[in-house]
This record gives C-alpha cells, structure tokens and sequence, in this order.
C-alpha cells in the first residue's frame, strides 16, 4: 500500500502542479528524504516525497465556509468550491484554453470540428463570452441568470471576460504564488453553465464528412449508386438516394416506414431533412432493388434509375432524341449536373441544356425556377402535393398557372378536377406581393418576385438576393401554398406566407365525413359518431381517408329503404358541402327527412328558406365557423343510426309507449329523482366534465349552484357593466365575499367563451391576471364568477369625463402591471396563452389600482412553435394587428399590438380610433401618428393627458411612448416580447427610436389626399 501511495502522489502531483522549478533532484548517499522533504525532476513536473493520504489540506485543503459540505450532484457537472474553492482539474485547462483564444479572436477554434465551419461565429463568440464570465473566481463577478438569457438572445452584450486568477496562476506561477492565491480565495460557487457551455463546443475532435469532397457532375460511364452523391458546386444541395422516415417527420409512429426509396435533392447544409425535388416519387425502389440499383446516363443520352438484375428502366427522363440532336444527345457527349440553384441538368458538350428538373417541380418551387408554360412546346410546369411526410407519391392537389387567359395562379382538386382557389392575375399579384414581402423583414429586400409574359413563355420566378439564404415554395399536403424561409436563429423554416389563408378552403382537406375549423386545434375532427378511417396517416398528413361510422346505416343491414329506423343529428353554424340535389317534392322539413330517409345513399340533409337540399354517399368540406363571428348560419342534418343517435341524446327521454301502470310510472320518477340526487351530491366539483378540486385557501375553483348565485346577485338586479357575450353583476356570497357574476348569454356563443375562460384563467394565477373563484354549468346556463374589483375598468377612468383621474405614477404602474399580466401569458404558462382582446374594457383595477386582465373568451393556447393559422378575426377593431388578416400563423405578438394601442391610450387619455374629428368639425390626425411623430420632434409632453396638467415624469413618458411604438409596427418581428417590454419600463433597457410603420403613413397619406 505505501508503495501505491507513493505512486499515486506522484501521479496526481504530474497531473496537478504547475511546474515549479525544484533546488535538487538527488538524493545521495547517506542523505535522509524525511516528512515535508521532497524530491524534485530537473523540469519541475515531478516530485518524490511523503504525504498523508487523510490529510486533504495538502494538496487543495477542504476547509469549508458554507453550511454545506456533502457533495450533492454529478461528476463532470460539480462546481469547484464543492472541492475548497478552487477546482485544480482537467477542466481548468479547458478553461484556460478557452479564454486564451478568445482574447486572440481565435474562437473558431473552439468550436466542435464536425460543424464543418457551418456556425455563426457571432454566435459562438457570444456563447464563449457568457461561459468565461461564468466561470470568474468570485461569484460577484459572474452574470446571474436572467442576464445570461438576455445576452444569449442577444438584447445586452458583455465585455470581454478578464482570465481568472486561479487560471493563470495555474498556467504560469511560481510554487510561492500559488499557495498565495489559494488562501486569498474564498470559496466560491461556480456557475455550471460555464462548464456545460464549453464542454458544449469543445466535443471530441472528427473529421468533416467526406460528402462535401464529391463533385457536382455525373459523366459518361459513370454511375450513382445508394450512398453516393452529387454536392452542388456551392454545397446548398446534394443529389442521391434518401428513404423519407416517419421519425424525421415528427410522426407520432415513428415505427411507420416508407414505401421504399427514392432519388432526390435536397438542401445539404440545413438540418432539418427538406427534399426539394423527387425524380422516381411514383415508382419507389424496393428494398430488394437496393443494391442492384444505380443512377446513370443511358445509351440515348437520357438519365436513368437502372436495375442492374432485370435490365429495367426505373425511372428515365423521357427526352425525346431527334435526328437532328442525335450526335450531341449520345452517351458519351452528355452529363449531369446538379446547380448551384439546386436545378438538376443534362448538358450538352456545348453547354445546351437538353432537360432540367426545374421544368419537372414535385411539390416545391425553388428560387431561380420559372413557373408557367411554355408557348411553343406547350409546357405547362405543375406542382402537386406529396400523398404524405413519408410518402413523396402524387398528392390530392395541384397548382398551376391558368393558360385560359386569366393569367393567374389556381388550386384545383386533381380527383375529381375542381378549382378551390384562384390566385389574383398578374398586373395584381406582383405588386401586392412585392409589398407584403417589404413588409417582413425576414423577406424584406431579399425575395424578388417577377412576372414574365412574352410570344414564347409566361412565368412568375423568384430569386434570393442573398445567395447564402433558403427558401422555397411549396404546396402543402393540405392544399395550402406555403412561401418558407429558414431561420438561422429558430433552426427552423418559417412560413411567410400561405395562400388560401383559410385552412378549410381546400376542398375535401379533412377528407369525408369530417368538420374543418380554421380557429380550431386540430383543423380537423370527424363528425359524431364516425372515427378516423386511419389515425396512422392522419398523423402523417394523408387525411384523404377522413372518417368512417361507427354503426351502418339501417337501410344499409335490410335493404327496405320505406322503413329506415335511421336518424338525423344537426350540426349548426356550418357551411354546407357542394354538390347538393334539390327536392322540389319536399315542402317541410319533415318531408324532406324523409325524402332522405326514402335513399340508403342519402347521408345528410339541409332544410333552409322552403329549399330541400339532400346529399348522397360522402360528405366533403363542412366547414364551421367557431362562434366568435357568425360567417355560416346553416344547419346540417347528418344521417346516424338511430343508435348512435340515442348515445348523444342519452339525456333526453322519450314518451313511453303503451300502458303503464301509475304505481310505475310514480316508482320509475322517485327513482330517477334519487339517482339525480346522488349524481348531484357526487358531482358538486364536478360539472360539465371538468373535474374541479374543492376550494382551500386559494387554490382551485368551485362550481356553484345556478340558485346560488341567483341569490348572491340578487336576481341579478346590481349590473355593472357588459362583458363579452354577456352581462357582469356585482354579488355577495354567503361568506361576505364580494365577487363580480358574469352571465353568458346565446347558447352556442357563450359555450365557448365559457369553456375559453374556464380552460385559460381557470388554470393559472398571477398579480396581474384577474382570478376567477368558480363557474355555473347547470342545464343552459353559464356564469363565471371572478373576485370583485373596487375601482372597474380602465377605460372608465382614461375616458369619462366624471371619473377619478389617474395620476401618472398610477398610469406607469398599470402599464408595467398589464405587461407582466401577458408576458406572464407568453412565455410563464405551461402552454403559450393568446389573450386576443387587450383593451382599456379589459384591464379591472383593484382597491389599489393595481391592474388585472381580465375577459379570455377569446383567449386561445397554441404550441411554442405558434403554427396554428387562425383566420377568424379575435377582438375589437381599434387594438387588431393587422396579421389578423394577413394569413400567417397567428403569434403573441398580436396581444403586443393591443398593448401599444392601450398605452397611447393611457398617455393621452384619449382613444386611439381613425376618423375621429375634432370640435371644429375637421378630420383629426390619427392619433398613434401624432405619437410617434411628436416622438421624433421630442414634443413628447404634448401627447400626454392634459389632466394632469404637467405633473408627470417626463422620462418615463418618453419610454412608454418609445415602447408604444415599437409594439404597433406592422410586422410582428419588429415588435418586442412582453418580456422586453418589461425591462424596458423598469428601467433595465432602452429602446432605439422607433420608425414610422408603414400602415400609418398610408393613413396619414390618405387624410392629407382627403383634406385637399
């Protein structure tokens, strides 16, 4: 054991100790090596001598200043005060390392060799920054957290990080200097994401893929097999065989496999799997064809997907060889190559290019590709969808450019051939697209759209002005053209913009039997009593088998169609499907359900203004709106078994039939009324299907008897003002709480604000979000209960003449409160909360003014990535963004527009609505235009409210009117987070000066063109 210690001192001591130069390396004889003598190697990197292994002062020494000194966490992830406050490991000269070539601008070094170089050097110099500040020796010196958000977002920057002492000493210092250091320090407690950022960049050394060595041509004689590939010159694509995989398409069956594979173009850098043309998408290559498959150039001068076993042709180009072009089409005079656009070309030895994968788009278009038709050969390039994310076969739409003389884009069904869309003609669309483009900055100047229409062809084309940038355009599986850009930032494609801007508006987009709802999360749902036909190819995109019932159709087991025990269930607020046959006959609604009755092909009915209208075999497109804005108003009579019908009625009874005896009938109602007693004591924190907990103390809500609050409000006789769809009353509950009633009023309305409120405000809690103490769900009726709120709304105090007037510490104290509220909403909450209609009606004020949003029956939750396209609009006119109409996925940056709207409103007193005219009758300037130009004159102090007559902070009315500005841009990515809003108002950032969006200089162009 002596033997191993020894042994071990010396190699902990190699590893450890800097090297300190030694006075003797020797021992001789008749000399004594005694305790606290040591011997030391000429190079100072090893030492002989005796030690205790007990001992841990010796070598870092572990007296502990803080209370805890048992290691709590994982080896690798410890910090170094868990070990004395100072971490003499590997780990510092990772450290060391790192800062060293920070300071030499050489961070490239440090990142990961198997990125390629494919990084952002800003981005890494900001990560190496962050971890070398975190790693400081004192911890008053090391950024918290919040601070590292910021900076790792990229809204504060921090110098550069100076090198730790502990580091350099340990790089270069004498044996005195180090023990110096070591008792100066106290024992410090490291940041972790130091360690894990560094390790981060810093993972084991690889080579770069061999890929990138290919060349981007294919000659004669030359073959492409699986495995192999064609890298564009610039090394934006690549070309070669690729099996589409559910995994990668975010399937939830990540078991599913695709058809086979397939050659295809892809982009090479990004990520994310994105193919961009598929050649063979009707013929996949089976797994047995794998290795006896190759890509090469045919005898003909054609490309081909060639199986070696059978000698047969895959797939070929089909170019058509005459006489004439016999010579320079031959094998041996062609090649293949793959562009730097990602267009895949056979050249002649000329550099004429016989064919082009450009001129044959799958379902993407690509920057630089012409989109139209050929005049002379009568080419017509068409797009069509992909069946699904794993399967690249034809899909169930097209897109092409109308050649009847329209001169626009259309979307049609393939099967049976129906035009769902068409796009606006040429003379309109460039221009409405150039603008909408400008508009965004992720396209702004870089996305040019042309139009080309002479004797020979007619085409829109799109190029990039960056060639570094992607983007592509593509016509989506559900119908829907997508314009998609990638986002270095997010790592991800962002949608810019999609065409119809109604999910619902391709036809048969859920497939049959199924309701589209564009509001709704999913779009599609199969209607009552029918189940998806395949939930698997749902999940991958292929919705066109839609839904199937769950009971045959009577008529359907006995073939007597006089007879039918079959029923109808309605569907309301509908748009009713297409192809419709009219029965003159029928004259009342029940003769027209029996006219359905009398047809087993008959599945549904429509009884509307003395008009029969019946449908046979599936129902394709019922879409229904959501109840926010009445757009369809009919009523659908779908055929169910009687059944399936009696399970959705199960709580209506019909009259008996026959004789019944009245001990019976009495026996059978005590009965019922016993069991309804005993539903009710069981169910009292349990309606509607919610499962709700008891109250205690603060914590969750409780349902409450209709009767009950009837009696709180007393009849509902206090109002206090109008919600919503509904009425608020004031009311006092049994326990001398005071609490606001909100009665919902129209039963399909006010169910889903009711379900909105409940499912949004119900779950959370926040200063700044009003709380809501229970809910009514008995029979029809539909209350929410809320705490009371002394001082109202908001809008009462900015805007009634009678009312108290805020003074400006209070207004600035609402604002930052309201801002809390939604970032609270935005970013805090388990799922991300839209609000939808933020405005002055919908901020309450308590006893102390502090502020509460209130009314979520418009409140939506989507996912993080925001993809959920909402295209009915939400709110009030005045505080919409105006993305509510422009058909992109709806973000929480709509709220920010409502907020900057309400902040103009509470600097001025005054509301922010167009066409307001002044007292002397003449048109008024719209009022955010007066503020952002008073911004600019620096005339801020003419736009805040003149009640308060001067007694306000002129800074903090320059930073609210800064951030009101910014928040109403027109593009959402201009707008701050709720999250930066706050910083801003509290003092812990500024904002540039804003620009003037371009909305509100076309209004103010108008009102100065209408007032000449």
């Amino acid at each position: 054991m002596p033997s191993l210690y020894i042994f071990l001192g010396l190699l902990l001591f190699s590893l450890q100790a800097p090297p300190c130069p030694a006075t003797t390396d020797t021992l001789k004889a008749g000399q004594v090596l005694s305790a606290g003598d040591k011997l030391v190697s000429r190079n100072g990197k090893f030492a002989l001598g005796f030690f205790n292994p007990s001992a841990n002062i010796t070598f870092v020494g572990r007296d502990f200043s803080r209370i805890l000194t048992t290691f709590r966490g994982t080896v690798g992830y410890l910090a170094p005060e868990w070990i004395s406050g100072v971490a003499v490991t590997p780990k510092v000269d990772v450290y060391s390392f790192a800062i060293n070539k920070l300071h030499e601008g050489d961070v490239r070094n440090l990142v990961d060799p198997q990125l390629c170089d494919d990084f952002s050097l800003e981005e890494a110099e900001r990560v190496c920054k962050v971890a070398c500040w975190c790693i400081q020796d004192d911890e008053h010196d090391r950024p918290a957290m919040s601070k590292v958000v910021r900076v790792l977002e990229g809204m504060q920057e921090l110098e550069m990080p100076p090198m730790p002492r502990l580091l350099a000493a340990l790089t270069k210092c004498s044996d005195k200097k180090l023990p110096a250091i070591l008792v100066s320090m106290r024992p410090q407690s490291y940041a972790f994401l130091g360690l894990v950022l560094l390790l981060f960049s810093l993972l084991p050394l690889a080579p770069c893929s061999a890929a990138n060595l290919n060349n981007d041509t294919l000659l004669a004689g030359q073959a492409l097999a699986i495995g192999d590939k064609l890298i564009s010159n610039n090394g934006k694509f690549t070309l070669g065989f690729f099996q589409p995989d559910a995994g990668s398409s975010k399937s939830s069956d990540t078991s599913t496999n695709s058809p086979g594979w397939y050659l295809g173009i892809w982009f090479n850098k990004i990520p994310v799997f994105t193919t961009v043309w598929v050649a063979n998408r009707e013929r996949p290559i089976t797994i047995p064809e794998l290795n006896l498959t190759q890509l090469k150039i045919s005898s003909d001068g054609n490309l081909v997907i060639f199986n070696h076993a059978t000698e047969s042709i895959i797939w070929s180009t089909l170019i058509i060889i005459d006489s004439h072009r016999a010579q320079e089409t031959s094998s041996t005079n062609t090649s293949v190559v793959v562009l730097n656009t990602g267009n895949l070309v056979i050249e002649s030895p000329s550099n004429v290019v016989l064919w082009e994968s450009f001129d044959y788009p799958t379902d993407v278009v690509l920057p630089g590709a012409k989109f139209g038709w050929n005049k002379i050969t009568g080419l017509n390039r068409q797009c069509i969808s992909k069946k699904s994310l794993i399967d690249p076969d034809l899909g169930s739409y097209s897109v092409e450019l109308d050649t009847n003389g329209t001169k626009g884009v259309i979307l049609m069904l393939r099967n049976p051939p129906k035009v769902y869309w068409y796009g606006l003609t040429s003379p309109t669309l460039i221009p409405e697209l150039r603008s909408l483009l400008a508009m965004d900055p992720r396209t702004r100047g870089l996305i040019i759209p042309t139009y080309v229409d002479n004797s020979q062809e007619e085409y829109y084309m799109y190029t990039l002005s960056n060639e570094s940038s992607s983007s592509f355009l593509s016509l989506d599986m559900s119908g829907q053209i997508k314009l998609n850009v990638w986002s270095e930032a997010n790592q991800s494609w962002q949608i810019i913009y999609a065409q119809p801007a109604d999910p619902c508006n391709p036809f048969a987009t859920c497939g049959p039997f199924t309701i589209c709802n564009g509001n709704s999360n999913p779009v599609c749902e199969c209607m009552e009593s029918f189940t998806r036909e395949s939930s698997q190819d749902w999940d991958l995109g292929d919705r066109t088998g839609g839904c199937s019932r769950n009971t045959p159709l009577d008529c359907t087991i006995s073939g007597n169609r006089t007879s039918s025990a079959d029923m109808f269930h309605p569907i309301a607020h509908v748009k009713l499907p297409y192809d419709s046959e009219s029965i003159q006959d029928a004259t009342t609604q029940s003769k027209c359900a029996q006219a359905c009755l009398s047809s087993c092909s008959c599945t549904a009915y429509s009884y509307q203004n003395n008009i029969c209208s019946v449908w046979h075999g599936d129902l394709f497109s019922v879409n229904q709106n959501d109840g926010i804005e009445n757009h369809f108003d009919d009523v659908l009579y779908l055929r169910l078994a009687a059944k399936d019908l009696q399970s959705l009625s199960k709580n209506k009874r019909k009259p008996s039939v026959g004789v019944v005896t009245t001990i019976s009938i009495i026996s059978l109602v005590l009965l019922i009324m016993l069991m309804v007693l005993v539903m009710v004591w069981r169910n009292r924190f349990k309606w509607c299907g919610v499962p709700l907990h008891r109250s205690q103390g603060s914590s969750g809500i409780i349902a409450f008897r209709y009767s009950d609050l009837d009696h709180a409000t007393k009849n509902f006789s206090e109002k206090l003002g109008e919600g919503g769809f509904g009425s608020v009353f004031k009311g006092v509950l049994r326990d001398l709480t005071v609490v606001a009633v909100k009665r919902l009023d129209g039963a399909r309305q006010g169910e889903k604000q009711f379900r909105a409120e409940v499912s949004s405000i119900g779950s959370i809690q926040h200063i700044n979000l009003v709380k809501l103490i229970g809910f009514c769900c008995q029979g029809d009726k539909r209350l929410l209960v809320y705490e009371h709120m002394l001082n109202g709304s908001l809008d009462t105090h900015l805007f009634q003449s009678n009312a108290t007037i805020l003074t400006w510490s209070t207004r600035y104290q609402i604002a930052i409160g309201v801002a809390r509220g939604l970032s609270y909403l935005h970013q805090s909450c388990h799922e991300c909360i839209i609000h939808c209609d933020i405005k002055p009606q919908n901020i309450l004020l308590d006893e102390s003014f502090t502020p509460k949003i209130a009314d979520f029956g418009m409140a939506v939750f989507v996912g993080r990535d925001f993809s959920r396209v909402l295209t009915t609009f939400r709110g009030t006119v005045g505080y919409l963004a105006p993305e509510w109409i422009s058909g992109v996925a709806i973000t929480p940056k709509v709220d920010v527009y409502s907020y900057g709207m309400v902040l103009l409103e509470i600097i001025s007193g005054m509301r922010s609505l167009p066409n307001v005219h002044s007292s002397n009758g003449h048109h008024a300037a719209y009022f955010p235009v007066q503020a952002i130009s008073k911004l600019h004159e620096g005339d801020v102090q003419s736009l805040v409210d003149p009640r308060l007559s001067g007694d306000f902070n002129l800074e903090e009315a320059e930073r609210v009117c800064k951030v009101a500005c910014w928040c109403i841009q027109d593009n959402e990515f201009d707008r701050p987070t709720m999250g930066e809003v706050v910083l801003v108002l509290e003092g812990l950032q500024e904002f540039d000066m804003p620009p003037m969006p371009r909305l509100l200089e076309a209004i103010t162009r108008s009102s100065n063109v209408a007032e000449m």
